[in-house]
């Protein structure tokens, strides 16, 4: 029985529209996990709350108090291409933490850890190549990842251009590096809400809807993977 920890920023209404209540609860650490018994895995949910160092800490929590095969997150995006528009469901294979900036002392790059060869941090590459065989409709993408919404299209198209990136959203970078420095895998299903021209006001039109078909296509991934 594989043991699944889920990380979930702000779709928990999603997750509890399509579980339920929860088969047990825990509070630790300050965050409350909800456990659910599967038929071919147990999943242990995190309400982690948006933002990278809440995503950070959420992640090693799993990893270290139940000892997880793998950790999943869900959830929706900002859309920084024409190509990924709205409603584009897609698989995060790298992430770059954008506002991670330490240039003014080593001269590195922007977004780049002195322990990564690159700016771009990979997910389980193994993940992604499963989730696009087996799920077409579900597309590989880069992933910006840092600490603010970004809502202008100026802004979006500037980071697209800076990063070569498709989405941006605010957990990614905290739950791949914690994985990476875990040896754990990891896999991020994301569906945009707000696509390039969309901002805060298209978000919280699509934030729901957006939700439940990204949750509806990370359970249906789980399913099929688990079964292997």
């Amino acid at each position: 029985m594989k043991k699944i920890g889920m990380i979930v920023a702000v779709e928990m209404d999603a997750l509890h529209k399509r579980y339920g209540a929860a088969d047990e609860t825990v509070e630790k650490a300050g965050f409350q996990i909800l456990i659910y018994h599967k038929p071919t895995f147990d999943l242990f949910v995190l309400e982690s709350k948006a933002g990278e160092i809440a995503a950070t800490a959420a992640t090693q929590l799993l990893i270290s108090a139940y000892q997880v095969d793998l950790i999943v997150n869900f959830g929706v995006v900002g859309g920084l291409t024409d190509a990924i528009s709205k409603h584009r469901i897609c698989v995060v294979e790298d992430v770059v933490h954008y506002d991670f900036d330490t240039s003014a002392v080593d001269n590195c790059e922007v977004g780049r850890y002195l322990d990564q060869p690159s700016v771009y941090i990979p997910t389980t590459k193994t993940l992604v190549d499963f989730v696009t065989q087996q799920f077409p409709n579900v597309v590989p993408v880069r992933c910006a990842s840092g600490d603010k919404f970004i809502a202008e299209a100026q802004q979006k198209a500037a980071m697209h251009e800076k990063f070569q990136a498709d989405i941006c959203e605010m957990e990614a970078a905290g739950i791949v590096i914690t994985c990476q420095r875990n040896h754990i895998p990891c896999l991020l299903i994301k569906m945009v809400a707000d696509g390039i021209e969309g901002g805060a006001e298209e978000f919280w039109q699509e934030k729901e809807r957006s939700s439940m078909v990204c949750l509806e296509t990370l359970d249906a991934v789980l399913e099929s993977y688990t079964l292997q």
